[in-house]
C-alpha cells in the first residue's frame, strides 16, 4: 500500500471548519502521515533534513492549503525554497523524488465560476497552481490536477461531508493501483466519476 504525506499549511486552521472536516477524515488513516507545517514550525525554522526524510518515506505527496492571494500560505513557499534543494530534488544528481505522485488539495472562498476567463479572477485554479506543477515537473514527479473545495463560505454540512468522503475515497484510490493518465485528464480530481458516483 502506498504511503501518503499530507503537507498541511493553514495559519488559521483552528478557524477553518472546512479544513478541519477534511483533515479529521484522514489524519488517523493507515499509511497516511498528516504533517501540519505551522504547528511544527511556528517560527518558520524548517528542519530540512527531517522534511527530506519524510519525502523519501512516502510515495504520494499532497500540498494541502487554502488558496491565499492566488497561491499558498507563506510557510509552504518557504518549505519548497529550503527542502527542495539543488542536486537533491532536482539538478544533475537530484533524482530522489522522481516518479513520486504529487498534487494540491485546496480550499477557496470563491466559487468555481469566478475562477475562469469570464470570472472576476480571470484565471482558472489550475493556472494559479502552475508554479506547483512546474516544481513537480522539475523534480521529475508526477503532478496530478488539484482536489478543490470551492465556495467554502457557503457550503452546507451535507456538501462538506460529501467533499470529505471524496477526499477519503481519493486517498484510497491512490494508495492502490491507479491510472495516472485517467487522473490527469480531469480538471479537478473531485470531478472523477469514481468519486462522484
Amino acid at each position: 500500500m502506498k504511503k501518503v504525506l499530507i503537507l498541511f499549511a493553514h495559519p488559521k486552521f483552528e478557524k477553518s471548519r472546512v479544513n478541519a472536516t477534511l483533515i479529521d477524515r484522514l489524519k488517523d488513516k493507515a499509511h497516511v502521515t498528516f504533517h501540519d507545517l505551522y504547528e511544527h514550525y511556528p517560527n518558520f525554522h524548517i528542519d530540512v533534513q527531517q522534511e527530506q526524510e519524510l519525502l523519501l518515506q512516502h510515495d504520494i505527496i499532497i500540498w494541502h492549503h487554502p488558496l491565499y492571494w492566488y497561491s499558498s500560505p507563506a510557510i509552504l513557499k518557504q518549505w519548497k525554497d529550503l527542502v527542495l534543494e539543488f542536486n537533491w530534488a532536482y539538478g544533475p544528481h537530484g533524482k530522489v523524488l522522481q516518479n513520486k505522485t504529487v498534487f494540491n488539495v485546496i480550499t477557496a472562498g470563491g466559487s468555481r465560476e469566478v475562477y475562469c476567463t469570464e470570472g472576476y479572477n480571470t484565471y482558472t485554479i489550475n493556472e494559479f497552481l502552475r508554479p506547483f506543477e512546474q516544481t513537480a515537473t522539475l523534480c521529475g514527479m508526477n503532478y496530478l490536477p488539484p482536489f478543490a473545495v470551492m465556495g467554502t463560505h457557503h457550503l452546507s454540512e451535507e456538501d462538506l461531508l460529501g467533499y470529505a468522503n471524496q477526499y477519503e475515497q481519493l486517498i484510497d484510490l491512490l494508495q492502490g493501483d491507479f491510472n495516472a493518465t485517467q487522473l490527469s485528464n480531469c480538471f479537478f480530481l473531485n470531478d472523477l466519476e469514481i468519486l462522484t458516483a
